[in-house]
């Protein structure tokens, strides 16, 4: 060949170069620089980490491959890693995430002890979608989606868990822009606000007998009534998955969950199913309706 390929442009037609654990633990705090993934490890090392919490495996039964994966540090601290199904283009886009490391400072809340700074990683935006799919009358997005879903949430959280505690953080932080986001967060998040806790899984049981997709769309298009019949409108706070003692220790703790089930009981939320018929016309088949 006479023309070099840069690795970091190069799709990977093959499996990547493994490197090995302690190498990646040994360059922890030596190495700086804004052009590295959170200012630490080079491309090929997070490639190693995408391979040893079998990303690629995943990808493969997928038949999403061979990939490519860019690195943008333009606007560091906060990052952007995305993986693309062969070239860099929207129509391949697989990930999307954009993070940061940051100190999350809990805000003292009446009746619990007063927690210091955490160290975090943040998700400020995370897309995960099969660019070998559309949606169709049969297959309708949830809001915010563009393509259908990658169905891999497991694995990613696996591989967020590793990363968090590889780079020795307190918590991973997310700001989920959409209800359903908090929603399918909360398998493995809580949100530090016991009060906006509640209120989440206060909606989520009141409507246990409706699809997340449903619920999710009458939450979007502003069809939730609370008990005053004021419209209920999703506001973002901090949702968190704790990876020291102390942080679990908190969301374990009797007065936590017994705010959070205080809570649940005093909330009442209604649907609007007029107006969320006339607003969800052009949603096709969304879910079965009332």
């Amino acid at each position: 060949m006479t023309n070099k390929q840069d690795p970091k442009d190069a799709p990977l037609w093959r499996d990547p170069p493994l490197v090995v654990e302690s190498e990646i633990f040994g360059d922890l705090g030596v190495r700086k620089g804004s052009s590295l993934f959170l200012g630490r490890y080079s491309l090929n090392e997070v490639l190693a980490v995408l391979a040893k919490k079998s990303f690629f495996k995943e990808a493969r039964k997928r038949f999403l491959w061979p990939l490519a994966v860019d690195l943008n540090s333009a606007e560091y601290p906060i990052q952007r890693l995305q993986i693309f199904l062969r070239e860099k283009s929207p129509e391949n886009l697989i990930v999307d995430f954009k993070f940061k490391e940051m100190d999350f400072i809990p805000r003292p809340l009446p009746g619990f002890p007063v927690i210091p700074p955490q160290k975090s990683l943040a998700f400020e935006w995370l897309t995960l979608q099969n660019p070998l799919y559309k949606f169709s009358e049969s297959f309708t997005p949830l809001p915010g989606q563009t393509r259908p879903g990658l169905s891999m949430s497991k694995k990613i959280m696996d591989l967020f868990v590793y990363l968090g505690r590889l780079t020795r953080k307190d918590d991973l932080l997310a700001f989920p822009a959409y209800f359903h986001n908090a929603l399918l967060f909360s398998r493995y998040f809580h949100f530090w606000n016991p009060a906006k806790e509640a209120e989440v899984l206060a909606i989520r049981g009141l409507f246990s007998h409706a699809p997340l997709k449903q619920l999710a769309w009458i939450v979007h298009l502003n069809c939730l009534r609370r008990a005053d019949g004021s419209v209920y409108e999703w506001v973002a706070e901090e949702q968190i998955f704790p990876l020291t003692k102390s942080l679990k220790e908190y969301f374990d703790s009797r007065p936590y969950r017994e705010s959070v089930k205080a809570g649940r009981k005093s909330l009442f939320f209604s649907v609007d199913w007029a107006a969320f018929e006339a607003k969800s016309a052009d949603i096709p088949k969304l879910c079965g309706g009332a």
